[in-house]
C-alpha cells in the first residue's frame, strides 16, 4: 500500500494517521530509505506503508489493564 504525502506531512504524523501509532516511524522509515533525509515532506512524494503487527503486548496496556504475577 501507497501513501502520497501532503505539504507538511512528517515521519511522525504519517505514522500516526496512516499506521494507527507513531510507534511505526522507524519501520515507515525503513521501508522509504531513499527519502530518510526528508524531515518535512513536500506534497506528491509516493511512500511504501509497511504491514504493521498491532499485536497488543503486556507493556503497551495501560497498567490497571496489566496482569500482575
Amino acid at each position: 500500500m501507497t501513501y502520497i504525502t501532503k505539504q507538511g506531512d512528517m515521519w511522525d504524523s504519517i505514522a500516526h494517521s496512516e499506521l494507527g501509532d507513531v510507534k511505526h516511524t522507524d519501520a515507515l522509515m525503513e521501508a522509504n530509505t531513499k527519502h530518510i533525509d526528508t524531515f518535512i515532506f513536500s506534497s506528491g512524494v509516493e511512500l511504501e506503508l509497511p504491514d504493521v503487527s498491532e499485536a497488543v503486548t503486556e507493556t503497551d496496556l495501560p497498567p490497571w489493564k496489566r496482569v500482575s504475577g
